[in-house]
This record gives C-alpha cells, sequence and structure tokens, in this order.
C-alpha cells in the first residue's frame, strides 16, 4: 500500500525561510466511539493528521457557547461531524430530538466554523434522503425524496450545512456501514447465526454496503483537496440485506441456514427505500479509480475481526 504524504497546514509563525511544516489538524465528532468515528480517528492517524475527538460525554454538543469554545480550542484544519441521531425508528416517535442531531448540530458547526474564518466541514448524511422506485444507482444531482423522519433530519442536516458554509464544506452520503469498533448488521447477523439453526433476512430492499475504515480513506482524502459539495460514497455494487447477511456467514462459515423474507413479513415503523443504491462516479473520477466491491472490502473486515482470538465483543451501534 502506499502512503499518502502527511498533510500540513499553514507555515508556523517564525518558522523562518524555509517554512516549518505542521502537521493538519482533524477534529473528529463521534470519534472516540462511533462506527465511523473510530475509523476516521484512526485512519487520520495512519495518514500523518493531528487528532482530536469531541462527543456528547465531553459536554452539550448543542450548546452554542460550549461549540464556540471547542471548536475554537481545536483551531482545526479539518472538521469531521459523524455525530448523528442514526435510530430510524425511533426517530418517528423522537423527531424534535432527531431534528437537533441531524440538523440543528451541523447547522451550528457551520456558523461556528465561518464566524471562526477557517476550518473544513465534512459532514456525513445517508441514502435514505432517497426513498421510491428506482431501477439505477442514485447519483448526487437526482432530487432527493425522504420517507421517514430520519430521512428528513438528515436532509435539512444536509441543506443547512451547504448553505452556512458552501466554500468550506462537503457532504459525504453513505450506507450500509459495517467496521470494527462497534455493533453493527454484519456482527449482529453473525452473532445470531451462532445461536440459531437458521435466521431471517429481508430479500427486497437494495443498497451498497459500506466498510467503515474504506469510506475513512476515501473522506480524509475529500479534506485534504478540501472537496465542497455533495458526493457519495460507499463501496462498488449493490445488495440485499439477505445477499450482505449470506455472504458474512459463508466467509465466516456459519452454522445456520439463511431464510430470506419479504419486508412485509418483517414489519418496522419507518419505511425503508426499496432501493437505495448510491452512484459513485463522481468520486471515482476524484479517486482516480472506483471504491473497491463490497464483497472485497468484507473479506477484510471479517478476516481481521473474525479470525480465532481477533473478534472483541462490541456493545451498542452508532
Amino acid at each position: 500500500m502506499v502512503t499518502p504524504p502527511v498533510p500540513s497546514r499553514r507555515q508556523a509563525p517564525g518558522a523562518g525561510e524555509a517554512g516549518e511544516v505542521q502537521m493538519a489538524k482533524a477534529l473528529v465528532l463521534g470519534g472516540a466511539t462511533g462506527l465511523l468515528g473510530l475509523a476516521l480517528t484512526r485512519v487520520l492517524t495512519e495518514r500523518g493528521w493531528q487528532v482530536e475527538t469531541l462527543g456528547r460525554a465531553d459536554g452539550n454538543l448543542l450548546e452554542m457557547p460550549f461549540l464556540e469554545e471547542r471548536l475554537a480550542k481545536a483551531d482545526a484544519d479539518a472538521v469531521f461531524n459523524a455525530v448523528a441521531w442514526t435510530q430510524v425508528d425511533d426517530a418517528e416517535d423522537h423527531p424534535e430530538d432527531a431534528l437537533l442531531m441531524n440538523r440543528t448540530l451541523p447547522d451550528a458547526l457551520a456558523r461556528v466554523l465561518k464566524a471562526l474564518g477557517r476550518g473544513h466541514l465534512v459532514h456525513f448524511s445517508t441514502d435514505f434522503v432517497f426513498s421510491g422506485p428506482h431501477q439505477t444507482p442514485w447519483r448526487e444531482d437526482d432530487a432527493p425524496h425522504p420517507a421517514g423522519v430520519y430521512g428528513r433530519t438528515k436532509l435539512a442536516g444536509e441543506e443547512a450545512v451547504l448553505r452556512v458554509l458552501p466554500e468550506r464544506s462537503c457532504v459525504v452520503r453513505t450506507a450500509w456501514l459495517f467496521g470494527p469498533g462497534r455493533k453493527n448488521f454484519v456482527d449482529t447477523i453473525l452473532a445470531a447465526c451462532q445461536k440459531r439453526d437458521a435466521i431471517s433476512v429481508v430479500h427486497d430492499q437494495f443498497g451498497s454496503p459500506t466498510y467503515s475504515l474504506d469510506l475513512a480513506q476515501w473522506s480524509a482524502s475529500l479534506a485534504e483537496k478540501e472537496a465542497t459539495g455533495i458526493w457519495h460514497a460507499v463501496n462498488s455494487g449493490q445488495a440485499s440485506w439477505c445477499e450482505l447477511a449470506c455472504e458474512a456467514i459463508a466467509l465466516t462459515a456459519g452454522p445456520c441456514r439463511l431464510e430470506p423474507i419479504a419486508s412485509s413479513q418483517w414489519p418496522q415503523k419507518a419505511q425503508r427505500p426499496v432501493y437505495s443504491v448510491l452512484d459513485t462516479s463522481k468520486l471515482s473520477e476524484f479517486l482516480g479509480k472506483k471504491p473497491r466491491p463490497w464483497p472485497q472490502a468484507l473479506r477484510d473486515f471479517l478476516f481481521s475481526e473474525y479470525v480465532p482470538g481477533a473478534h472483541a465483543d462490541k456493545e451498542g451501534t452508532h
């Protein structure tokens, strides 16, 4: 693997004629606890960034004075917002709480960075901004049409960021995350497979499975180039939930049987997109190559996490 060049920030004051190169600083919201946040912290550190994390355990992220003080102190070249209300069904019962995390917080981040006059904001969003019948992967310029509270609040967050800080922000839409550090769909399926002879998984919802560490690499690249606008960032290919589960079970030689079921047989409070596959043509052109296929990324995850002795229990989801 080719190691990317160490990102550098502005010249240090008084560094002399040659200048003194300082490591770029990153502030990762959710970087100490979340599935994506942990991946970002790991990848950015490996790429030579100086990384600081900020989360709800550090204080009330929705209090503007607290946010202003922490962002000013961090003096970050890039702020990555990986904090969100992601409980899709609970959002239907708590729309105001979901709006606070998914719209009010990113809006506040953008406003603080605008006032500070520096710092690039990388804000993460979701395939749930789309819904309805579709035959081809959704592009960045396709009209969004969220079906539920979660998707609507995430779309509102996108719009706020790009309205307040268009010249120093990008929105990264992603989907179906799996990876190390936090419990996710793949972990849940493999744990269930060890306990039951058969498990039922929906076969008629299609999306873009995405490895959190790959997403973190793409996001770091976008930040280093100070990319703006909307970006779709997922692994190549598409799958149903059933196909993703089947691949994970096969790769780990799981002992259970998989039973495909229709969405109607697994009722949930919030409506899920039937087809939310994201088009990555824009990202591929930026990177100079297509994101690797999701089955290849899944193999990397499983072989690093599920070999004997490598897998530790994970608590909670994010």
